[in-house]
């Protein structure tokens, strides 16, 4: 068994511990002096009042006079009151401290293995970093905004637990690499997050094909209607799109899962450390080959996000069909009430409000994209203090993604496809149109021509307000005297969808290929669905 076996506690479930990026400055602004703003006499000279209240749900004991930074010494001043609130980041970052921890103990171990601190020390720093965990999970741990982050107000604790030996803990690293490392560990855990609650849209889409089979739709090309398409069809091309999600995220996890840890700042040490030791131990392929590239990457983060975009476009795209198919034009689903609300006006209204906010939701994630890129495009190398604005985005995309995945697969659990009403308008539109044009192709006319002839056809039935199946043999060769009767096998859309026979079409065999290859991969229980 490794000596470090023990050091990858498992993250919390919840998504609770992720901060928002609304979670701190702003709304006490206002909430902190509501009689001056009611009264008139609101003025820039509350703002100092009520920003020192902002610690996030981490307050400062009152009372308690500055401690040195841990980093002052060849400074003769304090910071103003105004830098610190600046800077601190413990407010959000705080969600980083299980990372923390476990890199901490991986650390303590690599430095007593290779004889940079006692045995004793690092049990000492081991027991404390337990005790710390433990007030932290109970809510018993003060964060303190003039301790800066989560790994200051982790260390100075510490070293108020149990003195000279916590101390030692941050030879041969740096808040660069220590910051980096835990992001990457939060990161790792995240996508496994996600991953698993795609996975669970992608059955619940698969289950609501498997209680919708042979129910045809008309499928959609410029948002007019184009051909006939089966519903479980178009529902596996979502599941199609979130298995390439699933993919990116899990290629995005092998490039980050390399190991930062003693770069230190950024031109490594002279210190005997073995950054294999410490790789090893927090689960990492191997350490990162360049120390300058090690502390300043936050490639990983953008192809996260990226990668978070990606699923919310998906998501948003789906979110739309399904919020125009559940209006009175379309028809065509109807969302329980557990899954809709109503109007504060209207009694009659019943919306699907939540795959609305999941399309309005994407924008956000997009735009937590976009401001790392912005972020990270002029930062020279290696680390920046820029850099500490990585997160809140990071974390909001997380939060916001996981959400949206789960409000889509209730909603796709709670949703009816109303058959009546799609069977009653499915033949508007001529759909079967370009299957007419096969069959001309199948009797050795040019496609070009075969499409000349059906739109002639297509022109006929639009001026009669009929359908290109209600048009009489006499009628059809009339436009051109290939037809025969055997066309009317061609014709309707339960015909136009039996033709189809390509890899991957509408068919219904290669439907059900395509169905098959799904249950098998995901191991579903049919008989829930029959």
């Amino acid at each position: 068994m490794s000596l470090f076996h023990s050091l990858r506690p498992a993250l919390p479930s919840s998504s609770s511990s992720i901060p928002t990026r609304s979670s701190r400055r702003f709304l006490p602004l206002f909430s902190a002096t509501p009689q001056r703003i009611l009264a008139g006499r609101w003025s820039l000279a509350a703002v100092p009042e009520a920003m020192a209240s902002v610690q996030s749900g981490a307050p400062q004991e009152q009372g308690k006079a500055k401690e040195a930074k841990l980093w002052g010494g060849r400074f003769e001043d304090s910071v103003t009151a105004a830098v610190e609130r600046f800077s601190e980041s413990v407010s959000f970052d705080k969600a980083l401290y299980k990372q923390d921890i476990m890199g901490s103990r991986a650390h303590a171990q690599m430095l007593a293995h290779q004889g940079l601190m006692t045995a004793s020390d690092r049990d000492s720093i081991l027991h404390g970093l337990d005790e710390i965990e433990r007030q932290i999970d109970s809510g018993e741990f003060a964060w303190r905004t003039d301790r800066e982050d989560v790994h200051m107000n982790i260390e100075a604790a510490l070293t108020d637990m149990i003195g000279e030996p916590a101390k030692k803990l941050h030879t041969a690293r740096s808040r660069n690499d220590q910051v980096v490392t835990d992001l990457r560990l939060w990161c790792r855990e995240a996508i496994d997050k996600i991953v698993a609650s795609l996975r669970q849209l992608q059955v619940a889409l698969i289950r609501l094909g498997l209680e919708n089979k042979g129910l045809i739709v008309p499928g959609y090309t410029h948002l007019q209607r184009a051909q006939p398409v089966l519903l479980q069809h178009l529902l596996l091309s979502y599941v199609e799109q979130l298995e390439r999600d699933v993919g990116r995220l899990v290629d995005c996890k092998d490039r980050m899962n390399f190991c930062p840890l003693g770069a230190c700042a950024l031109a490594g040490t002279g210190l005997p450390i073995d950054r294999f030791l410490t790789s090893d131990a927090l689960g990492f392929t191997a350490p990162m080959r360049n120390s300058i590239d090690a502390v300043s990457d936050r490639d990983f983060v953008l192809e996260f996000l990226s990668a978070n975009s990606i699923i919310a476009v998906h998501l948003s795209r789906l979110g739309e069909e399904w919020v125009l198919w559940a209006s009175e034009e379309f028809g065509f689903l109807s969302p329980s009430d557990s899954v809709s609300t109503g109007s504060s006006i209207m009694p009659q209204k019943k919306n699907p409000d939540p795959m609305e906010l999941v399309r309005g939701k994407s924008a956000r994630i997009v735009g937590d994209l976009m401001s790392l890129l912005v972020l990270c495009k002029g930062l020279p190398q290696a680390y920046n203090r820029d850099l500490q604005e990585d997160k809140e985005p990071l974390f909001d995309s997380v939060k916001t993604v996981q959400g949206m995945l789960e409000v889509t697969t209730e909603f796709a659990q709670n949703i009816t496809f109303n058959r009546a009403r799609i069977q009653k308008v499915l033949p508007a539109g001529h759909l079967d149109a370009t299957t007419l044009a096969d069959y001309l192709v199948k009797k050795g006319m040019p496609f070009r021509t075969s499409h000349e002839i059906v739109g002639k056809c297509v022109a006929l039935c639009v001026a009669r307000n009929s359908q290109l199946c209600d048009l009489t043999l006499d009628e059809l060769r009339e436009v051109h005297p290939i037809f025969e009767e055997d066309v009317y096998d061609f014709l309707g859309v339960e015909n136009s969808v039996k033709k189809f026979s390509s890899y991957g079409s509408t068919g219904s065999e290669c439907v059900a290929e395509q169905l098959s290859f799904w249950i098998s991969k995901f191991q579903i229980d049919q008989s829930e669905n029959e």
